[in-house]
């Protein structure tokens, strides 16, 4: 497999050990079933230490890929996005960057980004604010509270358009159209469990083309499956424990899922990246 066609279809985000899985729309995850892999990665964002400088990120989590590869990074610690050009030595700050805070050209812990191509802006997951931002894409100096009052770690949209945010304090997703503060529970909401209605402290979220929901569960060391409409999901990787075998994992972050119903985890304190689970 070329280095082009890699960085168009996935990306590990390494924050000191923790290893997480970039969100993609499910589009963009055409990945062939005879690919191959190359065992060292290339480093297209930071790797000049721990730091704010243009080149450096402090602890980032989400990030998104755009059609030119361009790169946008969660630069948690440093409560900003950044924009990484393909081949760029440099990023540049595009939201926050102004120290943490609650004001509207600040952001205060981003843990996700997405691109919202129908308005051309920025969709951020603020978690120390409580708060899911839209920020304008070019030259943007503030963004615009769209879901307030929720503990948001990841996100994605659908091809429809529909907007998926995990709140890992209420152990469920919930799914909302565009105007829609409220939205619909679409996996977990039944409380902390491992109950397969459950969730326990989910982090991130993956949205087919049949809108299936994946849901790392990260507390329960699983990945689960909620078919549109479900009031259950369906273990696809891991649910054997916490562990580092093959059929386990620990404390899974970002998943992906390729046009074979492939999926693909993350699993952040095993320090693995571990495929072929099929669904």
């Amino acid at each position: 497999m070329d280095d082009s066609f890699l960085m168009k279809s996935m990306f590990i985000s390494t924050s000191y050990f923790c290893f997480i899985l970039v969100q993609i729309r499910a589009s963009f995850i055409d990945i062939h079933p005879n690919a191959t892999w190359s065992t060292n990665g290339i480093t297209v964002a930071g790797g000049n230490g721990k730091g704010s400088e243009n080149n450096q990120l402090d602890w980032p989590h989400g990030l998104y890929v755009d059609d030119d590869q361009t790169i946008y990074v969660a630069d948690t610690d440093n409560h900003r996005i950044v924009e990484w050009k393909s081949g760029a030595t440099n990023g540049t700050e595009v939201a926050g960057g102004n120290r943490a805070g609650n004001e509207a050209h600040q952001l205060n812990s981003p843990f996700d980004v997405i691109i919202d191509k129908e308005s051309d802006s920025l969709i951020i997951s603020e978690y120390n604010n409580n708060r899911v931002v839209r920020w304008p894409r070019r030259n943007g100096t503030r963004g615009e509270t769209i879901i307030s009052n929720i503990s948001c770690w990841g996100l994605t949209m659908s091809d429809n358009g529909f907007l998926y945010l995990v709140n890992d304090l209420k152990h469920e997703v919930r799914r909302y159209q565009i105007g829609d503060t409220k939205g619909t529970v679409v996996a977990g909401g039944n409380r902390k469990g491992n109950r397969l209605n459950q969730l326990s402290y989910p982090s991130y979220v993956f949205v087919n083309r049949d809108r299936s929901a994946y849901v790392s569960d990260t507390e329960n060391h699983r990945v689960t499956k909620w078919q549109e409409g479900a009031k259950q999901g369906i273990v696809v990787a891991g649910g054997q424990g916490e562990g580092n075998s093959l059929t386990q994992l620990h404390s899974p972050n970002g998943v992906v899922v390729d046009q074979s119903d492939t999926v693909y985890v993350a699993d952040s304190r095993g320090g693995t990246l571990t495929l072929n689970f099929t669904s």
